[in-house]
């Protein structure tokens, strides 16, 4: 089989690659989608671009404010996106709250997050070896003392859409384990409306996408309001990063066919696409 490396290589025939020919539909923000499209490139894939949701600034602030004035008094900070870490540091710079302010707080990222939150401000004390929030509960129920911890939780503002049961899940188990959440909206995620789409949904239904890559819940709730039903898509072959998506996906009835077993990165999720071609 042949090797892939971190690059593309210019001089390797497209021909060579697992997913020459494949259409990827990517549903993925545009913060996300430029990152998962190069990883599917390097695979030989061609990607199409579908947003099916958009990240946005706040247009209230007031209670993420409100927690970044006490930022001291909180013991762990816990990201769950990299959305998350880029409009918490904004927002604080907005404020001129210095990166000093958070030097005592523990900080927590997923995966490849940890880069961003390296960026923002220099420091990460966890990185979860799942890179999900039930790995973040996991990691955290290994300390001593964890019981007496505040902790905050900067979080989407869900909007026009059912809020998928990640955050409130990582919230219920924390506070099982006797831990003081603190939950504040930090930015907001909403869907997009079908009619841009026009020109991706008949290539959907007419069997000419290869694979649909569903990054997140959001994506599939969102995608699942501008199809009229299952045979839209029932010539395509669906993805999801990692469990809790697919899991997620599921529930709403969606035939998942291709999981990543590597959900810290968005290479891991081109070369799972890539390894289902290449059976």
């Amino acid at each position: 089989m042949h090797t892939q490396s971190t690059e593309i290589n210019l001089l390797t025939s497209s021909r060579e690659l697992p997913l020459y020919g494949k259409r990827i539909l990517v549903t993925a923000p545009r913060n996300y989608a430029y990152r998962l499209s190069e990883q599917i490139i390097k695979q030989g894939g061609s990607p199409i671009f579908m947003p099916t949701i958009e990240t946005c600034y706040l247009s209230n602030y007031t209670k993420l404010d409100i927690a970044l004035n006490y930022i001291g008094e909180f013991d762990w900070i816990l990201f769950t996106s990299r959305n998350g870490i880029t409009a918490f540091f904004h927002r604080m710079n907005d404020l001129d709250i210095p990166i000093s302010a958070i030097q005592k707080c523990h900080l927590c990222a997923l995966g490849k997050d940890a880069e961003s939150l390296l960026s923002f401000c220099g420091k990460v004390d966890l990185i979860p070896t799942e890179s999900s929030p039930a790995g973040i509960v996991a990691e955290l129920a290994k300390l001593p003392q964890i019981h007496d911890q505040k902790v905050l939780i900067p979080a989407p503002e869900v909007i026009g859409l059912p809020e998928p049961d990640i955050v409130p899940n990582l919230i219920t188990d924390l506070r099982e384990l006797g831990i003081k959440v603190t939950c504040v909206p930090t930015y907001t995620t909403q869907g997009l409306d079908k009619s841009i789409y026009g020109m991706e949904l008949n290539l959907i239904r007419q069997g000419m996408i290869d694979v649909i890559a569903f990054s997140s819940t959001a994506e599939v709730e969102s995608f699942l309001t501008m199809v009229n039903s299952q045979s839209d898509y029932e010539r395509c072959i669906v993805a999801c990063f990692g469990p809790y998506t697919t899991a997620n996906a599921r529930k709403l009835g969606v035939n998942v066919s291709i999981v990543s077993r590597d959900y810290s990165s968005f290479q891991g999720f081109a070369e799972a696409i890539a390894t289902f071609f290449s059976l």
